[in-house]
């Protein structure tokens, strides 16, 4: 018998707010704060904990700077982000598969 796929899934990456922030992430190069405050409905104190869990787990990489005056926070999926995601995925088909059975 083998492992239910919720066995699979990961408490870091399966918040909502985590996996949508991962999964915009690994749609480009890097995303800004703003773009996700506003894509996810956050505030910023809430998006801000949700990227530093994030950051602290590896998954994420952080990157301040100024566009113009304006101080800037940008976020990148890492490597091991991206295979977090990808675990998490497939753990999600795994699920939805063996319900549509």
């Amino acid at each position: 018998m083998s492992a239910h796929p919720t066995n699979g899934l990961n408490d870091v990456v399966h918040q909502r707010h985590r996996l949508g922030i991962l999964t915009i992430a690994a749609e480009s190069k890097r995303v800004e704060f703003g773009y996700l405050r506003e894509a996810l409905d956050l505030t910023n104190g809430n998006l801000s904990r949700h990227i530093t869990v994030l950051n602290e787990a590896g998954l994420l990489d952080i990157e301040k700077g100024y566009e113009g005056r304006r101080p800037r926070t940008w976020v990148s999926i890492t490597e091991t982000g991206r295979e977090a995601l990808a675990a998490e995925m497939s753990a999600l088909r795994a699920l939805v598969a063996r319900h549509d059975h």
